[in-house]
């Protein structure tokens, strides 16, 4: 678990997804890309020794959970926990906030910008 500077909530969920990626790959996974190779085709361009840490600290934090999809040899897809698709308004008013100061950003799916996170949690819960 995260380690909090501060009892801040702000802070304190910043100390989580705060850096430059996270929030980055978060997404990704948010529209269905689930695999490692899926993951690096972000137009990005995150380097492989990023991603894999920023995956451990998003399954370390309980915001995806890891699932063998491939035996031999073993491959693991990531899907994204309750915690985790709890973000998605939070990723959503990013976007949003983006549409209106800064020009020229592309055009995310309607899909994805009015889906709810519960359309997002891992079947059963």
């Amino acid at each position: 678990m995260a380690e909090f500077r501060s009892a801040c909530p702000v802070a304190s969920a910043l100390d989580i997804i705060g850096d430059k990626w996270t929030l980055v790959v978060l997404r990704t996974i948010m529209i269905g890309k689930r695999r490692y190779s899926e993951l690096l085709e972000m137009p990005e361009r995150i380097s492989t020794n990023i991603l894999a840490d920023r995956l451990h600290l998003l399954e370390r934090e309980g915001l995806i959970g890891r699932h063998a999809y491939q035996e031999r040899p073993m491959r693991y897809e990531y899907r994204l926990t309750e915690k985790g698709a709890d973000l998605l308004p939070v990723v959503q008013a990013l976007m949003d906030w983006s549409y209106k100061h800064i020009p020229g950003r592309m055009q995310v799916p309607e899909a994805y910008r009015t889906s709810k996170p519960q359309e997002h949690y891992p079947k059963g819960t």
